[in-house]
């Protein structure tokens, strides 16, 4: 199975970060630059531009693939399917024109011309909305193109909105919202390694926000305690050995880390003793 990923650019180490994370481990990626073996003998990783990532997993050179959901929309490959939203590398695709100009609303570009490296996108998006502009393809520096009068308005990806601030320019409509995702080819989806893939990212994504609390509880006070934690589907309780003859349980929970603070303070005023606190690498549901 194979796995196709950002070689470089924004998307490139959380892809990777994410990959360690879930127990796929690279085995020789610093010295390769095309693949990369993992610790699973039946995964490897193929590095591949972002922009490429969905034509190479539908035509077969990989079997699975890591890239922004732009990219797969542009892309208009039919036979590969979303399987995980991995919720990072999170951007717009906005059209925007300059501060100063003329272009306020969507119909204000009827007959005018927009520049942007998403054309595929963009014309799906005045396709909806009935209007007709010029659509010009560039490569690379997007937000030049109205100043230099190549373009009216233009297309283009932002994430802070501070590159189109910085050239004077304002956006007019938002035309998809887009994140990282992990899809697959139709025709593998039924392979027990993509779901097991699936599953390892999946894990961690869960697994992101979690603390795992455990604590000791007399048995009278069990009740108590359980009503203030704020777990995942109630807290797990275990028998534990006292050798003070004192009946005590351990309590497990999974609580939201922005919980945490208020939730040792609860449990401890319910009777709680020896809390620890520990993250949580992995959360399969």
């Amino acid at each position: 199975m194979r796995i196709a990923v950002p070689n470089k650019g924004r998307l490139h180490e959380p892809t990777i970060d994410l990959l360690e994370r879930a127990g796929l481990h690279l085995e020789n990626g610093a010295d390769r630059k095309l693949y990369a073996d993992t610790v699973d003998p039946e995964v490897s990783v193929l590095f591949a531009r972002a922009a490429d990532i969905p034509e190479y997993v539908a035509d077969g050179a990989a079997d699975m693939g890591i890239t922004g959901y732009d990219q797969v929309q542009e892309a208009r490959v039919e036979n590969v399917v979303e399987l995980l939203d991995l919720e990072f590398g999170t951007c717009r695709l906005v059209l925007a024109a300059p501060e100063d100009g003329d272009i306020d609303s969507v119909a204000d570009l009827e007959g005018g011309t927009v520049a942007t490296e998403f054309p595929n996108i963009t014309r799906d998006f005045f396709d909806e909305t009935g209007v007709a502009p010029d659509i010009v393809e560039v490569t690379g520096a997007t937000e030049l193109t109205p100043h230099v009068e190549m373009a009216d308005a233009i297309v283009d990806i932002t994430s802070t909105g501070t590159t189109l601030k910085m050239n004077r320019l304002a956006v007019v409509e938002e035309v998809l919202s887009s994140s990282v995702r992990l899809f697959a080819r139709e025709d593998v989806l039924e392979e027990p390694k993509v779901e097991e893939v699936r599953t390892a990212l999946a894990s961690v994504k869960q697994a992101e926000g979690k603390r795992y609390l455990m604590m000791n509880v007399p048995e009278e006070r069990l009740e108590d305690v359980r009503d203030v934690i704020p777990g995942m589907g109630g807290p797990t309780v275990m028998d534990i050995a006292d050798e003070n003859g004192n009946g005590k349980v351990a309590v497990h929970a999974v609580v939201d880390e922005s919980d945490v603070f208020e939730t040792i303070t609860d449990v401890k005023q319910a009777g709680a003793s020896d809390i620890l606190v520990t993250e949580i690498e992995r959360l399969v549901e």
